[in-house]
């Protein structure tokens, strides 16, 4: 069944007639219903049964429960358990804190506890500097949240959002070898969290900020970096913007046509929006137009506008253009979407330009259906793993965190973002680029590299790297 996934896998213990052909009967029955079985595994088997487990993908919950109530309806078939599997992964929390180094003597707990800790905790004490080296710090990342702009879930507090916090950290280890830990945070006031973060920044060496609602997160990201001396990086915004650069700019040598030259419209104006607007127009592009629930934003507009949105009305659509995303769209080259799902009809599509690139990122349903979409656009790319192009944040943020704490960075520099999404962009070689790869797979191990590599020349051109 198209749509199927891993995410929405489950594995049904069922207890069958050992009988010739059951087997057949079940799995047959499980693809009827649209099932996609991964795995049989017999758990036991005797003279009249056999249990066996069956690992299967479904569309989402519904569907699984939909087969779930077809074998339990087949006669000679009981089902003992059912288990989902992504629940299963996270039983206990994804990731833990391990020791480095053994503590199996005296002499093992003598050095790395009392008393000859004091002699290291002395050395800091006179030179605050060595605690990247002496201490966790040096590769450690705080990743700060309140809860409040989770995924496709919106504000769900700081509890729920954990499992994705976790998620994060995983990704920061298995792609960079940094430490994360989350920090979710019982509050959305903009002063306590930024004091919080102020008073935890000692034993980081960065701060990873994420899923804090617009246009809260623009003040708390500035003040902290005005307030603090390790890099504060909020990944929804600045991310994303990075590989969204990235993407464009291989997709705009594939149709052949300059970054200056396009007409680009960016549907969503939070914090994704906001910063691939910034990045946007510091690589070059000269004729943005942003436009939200409303329509188009310019300078003057007085509905539904806050601090946030009249900045970036004052920095796009220089003809100041009025409307809604229809009317944006008309003769546009290029549509990013970080907004909500199934907006954009295939009449807008069909009155962009000739060579026009999609990029519908909201998740897990993009702003425009690809399949509606595909036979409009030259290029087009979601947010999700099923479909080619996949704009995912996770060739960001581990190379840039790498970077950052390798040169011991005070802080994150504009020119920083551009070179690490140019960085992104060079890994795919001009000769391999196609309409289909555009972005280099979440699982090339050459991008964190080179985009550490792209961002630790900026700190030292900008004099911002503590490590020489």
């Amino acid at each position: 069944m198209a749509g199927t996934s891993p995410s929405y896998s489950f594995t049904m213990r069922i207890k069958a007639v050992n009988k010739p052909g059951m087997i057949g009967d079940i799995t047959s029955l499980i693809g009827d219903a649209g099932g996609d079985i991964g795995g049989i595994d017999i758990v036991r088997a005797g003279k009249g049964d056999v249990v066996r487990d069956y690992t299967i993908d479904t569309a989402d919950v519904n569907h699984s429960q939909k087969i779930a109530k077809a074998v339990d309806a087949l006669d000679g078939a009981e089902i003992v358990s059912i288990s989902d599997r992504t629940f299963l992964i996270h039983l206990g929390g994804k990731i833990s804190v391990e020791n480095k180094v053994p503590l199996k003597t005296r002499d093992d707990l003598s050095m790395a506890y009392t008393p000859g800790v004091a002699r290291v905790c002395t050395a800091i004490a006179e030179d605050k500097s060595k605690a990247y080296k002496l201490t966790i710090k040096g590769n450690t990342v705080a990743i700060v949240t309140d809860g409040t702009a989770v995924l496709g879930l919106g504000n769900i507090g700081p509890e729920a959002s954990a499992p994705v916090m976790e998620g994060k950290a995983m990704l920061f280890k298995k792609f960079a070898g940094i430490n994360a830990f989350p920090l979710c945070l019982n509050t959305t006031d903009v002063d306590e969290i930024v004091n919080t973060v102020k008073n935890i920044a000692p034993i980081f060496g960065g701060i990873n900020l994420e899923d804090i609602s617009a246009p809260r997160c623009f003040e708390i990201e500035r003040r902290l970096s005005e307030d603090i001396d390790i890099p504060v990086f909020h990944d929804d915004q600045h991310g994303t913007a990075i590989v969204v650069l990235a993407g464009i700019l291989n997709a705009l040598k594939v149709v052949k046509k300059n970054l200056a030259d396009t007409r680009i419209v960016i549907c969503g104006t939070g914090a994704a929006g906001t910063a691939c607007s910034m990045l946007l127009t510091s690589a070059g592009a000269r004729n943005i137009i942003a436009v939200d629930s409303f329509g188009i934003l310019f300078e003057g507009r007085k509905e539904r506008m806050n601090s946030a949105k009249e900045m970036l009305a004052k920095q796009t659509n220089p003809s100041r253009e009025e409307g809604g995303l229809a009317e944006a769209m008309k003769g546009a080259d290029i549509l990013i979407g970080v907004s909500a799902p199934d907006i954009v009809s295939e009449d807008m599509i069909k009155s962009m330009a000739p060579d026009s690139i999609v990029f519908a990122l909201s998740n897990p349903v993009p702003e425009v259906n690809p399949a509606m979409a595909l036979p409009h656009v030259r290029i087009m790319a979601t947010g999700r793993s099923d479909y080619s192009n996949q704009v995912n944040n996770v060739l960001c943020f581990p190379g840039f965190f790498k970077g950052l704490l390798q040169c011991q960075s005070r802080t994150i520099t504009l020119r920083m973002k551009v070179k690490a999404a140019e960085a992104i962009a060079e890994v795919i070689k001009e000769e391999e680029l196609s309409e289909d790869y555009i972005i280099p797979s979440v699982f090339d191990e050459r991008v964190a590299d080179k985009v550490a590599a792209a961002v630790m020349d900026e700190a030292y051109k900008a004099g911002v790297a503590r490590r020489a």
